[in-house]
C-alpha cells in the first residue's frame, strides 16, 4: 500500500480565478495554513472532466491566505483563465515527512474502520470542524459515522496500514 500510495498524485488546491495579464492563477487552498505549493517544481493540473497534465511551477508565492502559481506555458489572462476550477494535485512522495503521531488526511482515507475487531466501514474523508477533527466513515450497511479524533472514540489509527479502530461509537 506505501508503494502505491507514495505515486498519487493528492490534491492540494483548485484554481480560483487567473490573477492579473501575465498568467499567474489565485488558488483556493484546501489548507488555507500550508505553504507546501510554495516548494514544488512540478504539479498536476486536473480538469473536471478528467484531462490531467503534469506541468512545471515557474513561480509561487503566499498572497493572505491563497497562494499564486505561475506554471510554464500559461502566460497570459485567457490561458490562465481556461484552467479556472482544475485542481492542483502533488505527488504523495513528494510531501514533508511527519512526526510519530502525525499523519497526512490523505493517507487516513479509504482505511479500514474496525470496532472490537470487526469491520464497520472505511473512512470517506477526513473533516476539519471550527471545534473539533472529524472522520466521515461510510458504514459498510450504507449508513454514514462522523468520528470525532479523540481518545474516546479512536483507540488507534495506523495510515500505514490503512486502519482505524475505534473504542466506541456510542453517542454518535
Amino acid at each position: 500500500m506505501n508503494g502505491e500510495r507514495e505515486a498519487r498524485w493528492v490534491p492540494l488546491a483548485e484554481v480560483a480565478r487567473p490573477h492579473g495579464v501575465r498568467g499567474e492563477l489565485r488558488l483556493q487552498l484546501f489548507n488555507a495554513e500550508s505553504d507546501f505549493l510554495l516548494g514544488v517544481d512540478e504539479v498536476l493540473v486536473r480538469f473536471k472532466k478528467g484531462e490531467a497534465h503534469e506541468v512545471s511551477v515557474d513561480a509561487a508565492r503566499r498572497a493572505d491566505k491563497t497562494i499564486l502559481l505561475k506554471l510554464h506555458s500559461v502566460d497570459d489572462r485567457d490561458r490562465a483563465e481556461e484552467l479556472r476550477g482544475a485542481e492542483i494535485c502533488v505527488r504523495r512522495s513528494d510531501f514533508p515527512p511527519l512526526e510519530d503521531g502525525e499523519f497526512y488526511a490523505c493517507d487516513v482515507e479509504g482505511a479500514e474502520v474496525r470496532l472490537q475487531n470487526a469491520r464497520i466501514g472505511k473512512v470517506e474523508r477526513y473533516v476539519e470542524y471550527p471545534a473539533a477533527y472529524v472522520l466521515l466513515v461510510r458504514k459498510d450497511d450504507g449508513s454514514s459515522l462522523e468520528v470525532p479524533l479523540t481518545d474516546a472514540y479512536v483507540a488507534k489509527l495506523d495510515a500505514d496500514a490503512g486502519v482505524v479502530e475505534l473504542s466506541s461509537i456510542e453517542d454518535l
